[in-house]
């Protein structure tokens, strides 16, 4: 079979639907392999705060079989210098199976949020150090506007 063959197939067997607060465990498992670690807990919590601001910002999971294999999150920013945009706050996919069209159908399914809203553009930011996902984002379609820096304040 051909690469192009196994992904189209491994995306037809992907079921995405949204998370709910029993995706807790496995959503925090993928997030350490973003890099971002967080507990069962502390995303439970999250997914339950998540639920009241269902029409600005949604998460959608990715499962194969009963198995969650990724994620992705969206929100509507809006700013007064710029029309509204939704950004795309993470979207991470199980290692070992990047590369097979999960990423890409959750992207398809962030769009189509997008779109339902009436919103033209679906944005994302990505650390200069990952580019396997900058290739990933250019091949699905994206286009690199700016670079920019992130800075943070800690506050007490």
């Amino acid at each position: 079979m051909t690469d192009l063959n196994q992904e189209l197939t491994a995306a037809a067997q992907v079921l995405v639907r949204r998370v709910t607060v029993e995706d807790a465990e496995a959503v925090a498992a993928l997030s350490v392999q973003l890099g971002y670690e967080a507990s069962g807990v502390e995303l439970r919590e999250r997914i339950e705060r998540l639920a009241s601001c269902q029409e600005s910002q949604a998460v959608f999971v990715a499962c194969m079989e009963a198995r969650l294999v990724g994620w992705i999150e969206v929100a509507i920013t809006y700013h007064l210098q710029s029309a509204p945009f939704v950004l795309i706050g993470g979207l991470v996919v199980q290692e070992g199976l990047r590369g097979a069209g999960i990423g890409r159908r959750l992207c398809e399914e962030a769009e189509a949020w997008t779109r339902a809203r009436g919103i033209k553009v679906l944005r994302v930011t990505s650390r200069s150090t990952r580019f396997d996902t900058h290739r990933f984002y250019l091949r699905d379609g994206f286009t690199e506007v700016k670079t920019s820096k992130v800075f943070e304040k800690l506050l007490d």
